[in-house]
């Protein structure tokens, strides 16, 4: 088993006024060698957007992006015609694809918004960009893994879809309760981000905002020292 332990203080860090962003892999003003990707994860991003702020229409291609908001709710417009608000509970995926614009706003008077948003590398380039979103219910993650995101062709349950082999889960484990997680090959590694709480991964203490990334194994075990919600990725290393 190989680790790579990502503590929360350690993450590159951008504060531009009406955006604070913590980057754990490299991104923008924050280029670090060692930091680029952890496999087919390219960005972690974990943005809190001031009232009425956001950002303008920008564009993206060939990437997998999936945001996750944790706190508050963020409004989505994109050049496929989508316009609607993301909210806690909810997950959103764009494939970029052959390209899309799209902008995010928070349109609240009063509240930050603070969402994750990821990056993985697809495995077909050039594909017929794509927007979905949908909420997850909390009991469906208690004490177990709840599969949000999943290979378009290896759909499961609710899970959204996205051009590359991966898979992102959340859950919450209630305090003194594990996991035993069976990764699906081989060549895939786990990526655990502790958006909460206290746990123990691959026997790595890991307290709110740490992460660690798993590679070279077939099984994982995560145990909870206290309440603690996790978004946790499997991606492939090459």
């Amino acid at each position: 088993m190989k680790t790579i332990i990502h503590k929360a203080d350690t993450r590159g860090y951008a504060d531009h006024g009406w955006l604070k962003s913590h980057h754990t892999f490299s991104f923008a003003g924050y280029q670090d060698p060692e930091r680029m990707n952890f496999g087919m994860l390219r960005v972690l991003n974990d943005d809190v957007v001031q009232p009425k702020m956001g950002f303008g229409t920008h564009p993206h291609q060939n990437m997998e992006i999936i945001s996750i908001p944790l706190k508050g709710a963020l409004s989505h417009k994109d050049s496929m015609g989508n316009k609607r608000a993301i909210e806690v509970g909810e997950v959103q995926v764009m494939s970029a694809g052959t390209g899309l614009t799209h902008s995010e706003f928070n349109d609240s008077k009063t509240d930050e918004v603070n969402f994750l948003q990821l990056w993985i590398i697809p495995e077909e380039m050039s594909v017929e960009p794509n927007y979905e979103q949908r909420e997850f219910s909390d009991s469906g993650k208690r004490n177990q893994l709840q599969t949000v995101v999943a290979p378009k062709d290896k759909l499961e349950g609710e899970a959204l879809p996205i051009s590359q082999q991966a898979y992102i889960y959340r859950s919450h484990l209630e305090a003194h309760h594990s996991l035993n997680i069976d990764l699906r090959s081989p060549n895939n590694g786990l990526y655990v981000f502790v958006a909460d709480g206290e746990i123990n991964a691959a026997d790595t203490h890991l307290n709110k905002r740490d992460a660690v990334g798993i590679s070279e194994t077939d099984k994982v075990q995560i145990s909870a020292h206290k309440d603690s919600d996790l978004v946790i990725i499997e991606v492939p290393m090459s």
